[in-house]
């Protein structure tokens, strides 16, 4: 037992000096995976909006990856070619641009791809 609790402590040491600005998610090692922000995610494409807000879309034959700096999440076509949605999220791609709305928290409007 005393072994069992050094190790704990000792880990729990080690996980404390692993502080900074990485993001983690679940999944990987003890149910945390680093993310690194610094750089746009593999075939996605950034959308600016209004009120200096961005996200990274990547878009695939019957889904849509909505990229956020928090989390990221899928939403499956709804109908036409340009919406998707989920229970919780919607995304319309229109001529004039986009708008992400995952009630009630967020809630991107006039979204166009970035330029690079």
């Amino acid at each position: 037992m005393g072994s069992r609790l050094r190790f704990v402590a000792i880990l729990a040491a080690a996980l404390a000096g692993c502080g900074g600005t990485v993001d983690t998610i679940s999944g990987g090692l003890f149910g945390v995976r680093e993310l690194d922000r610094s750089r746009a995610p593999a075939n996605a494409t950034r959308y600016a909006c209004d009120g200096g807000k961005s996200f990274y879309l990547r878009l695939q034959q019957d889904s849509a990856w909505v990229i956020l700096p928090e989390r990221e999440f899928r939403l499956d076509k709804a109908g036409s070619d340009a919406r998707y949605s989920s229970s919780a999220a919607s995304l319309d791609m229109g001529k004039d641009g986009a708008t992400l709305v995952n009630a009630p928290d967020i809630s991107y409007t006039g979204c166009k791809p970035a330029q690079s």
